[in-house]
């Protein structure tokens, strides 16, 4: 299992947004520490946490991604109010609707993902099928976002806004 790394003092800081903060944001959030440790510190919040992190999230990190996030926890993005970010990522429609002003200005851009983890879905194996889904879609949107030279990630944080709808957003 992936023991955390302390990000360095030039690391990006990175949050993560979703509605209840307890599959989609996790997933982001542990996928991208275990991506690139010392160049993102990576968080994640909601705008209604559930107060709790879905089994199957903390399953398929484990399971599929050889990653241990039995530590997670469901927050509020109250927690993180006064921090400054360098990039704030909603990964749900919801919480892009609602999403606060940020101090620092930071990037903030959107990539929509379905919810594993909405109560009308009853059948479990369709909740898993989904989680799985889901964190393929977010490890590959993160590793495009890793990718990114560190040039480019100074132009995206100067606001080159042209740059961050090109690459930010990677559909």
């Amino acid at each position: 299992m992936n023991a955390p790394q302390p990000p360095s003092s030039d690391a990006y800081r990175v949050l993560f947004l979703c509605t209840g903060n307890s599959a989609r944001s996790i997933l982001a959030e542990y996928l991208l520490r275990r991506e690139a440790p010392g160049r993102f510190e990576a968080f994640s919040a909601g705008a209604h946490p559930r107060g709790r992190v879905h089994p199957i999230a903390i399953e398929v990190l484990r399971d599929v991604y050889g990653i241990d996030a039995s530590g997670a926890r469901s927050k509020s993005w109250e927690e993180f109010r006064d921090r400054k970010f360098d990039f704030v990522i909603t990964v749900c429609d919801r919480a892009r609707e609602s999403c606060p002003i940020w101090p620092g200005r930071p990037v903030v851009a959107h990539w929509s993902e379905e919810d594993p983890d909405a109560p009308e879905i009853e059948d479990e194996e369709k909740r898993r099928r989904l989680m799985r889904s889901v964190a393929a879609d977010l490890q590959r949107r993160i590793a495009l976002f890793c990718a990114l030279s560190p040039e480019s990630l100074k132009r995206l944080r100067a606001g080159d806004a042209p740059l961050a709808e090109r690459l930010i957003g990677l559909p």
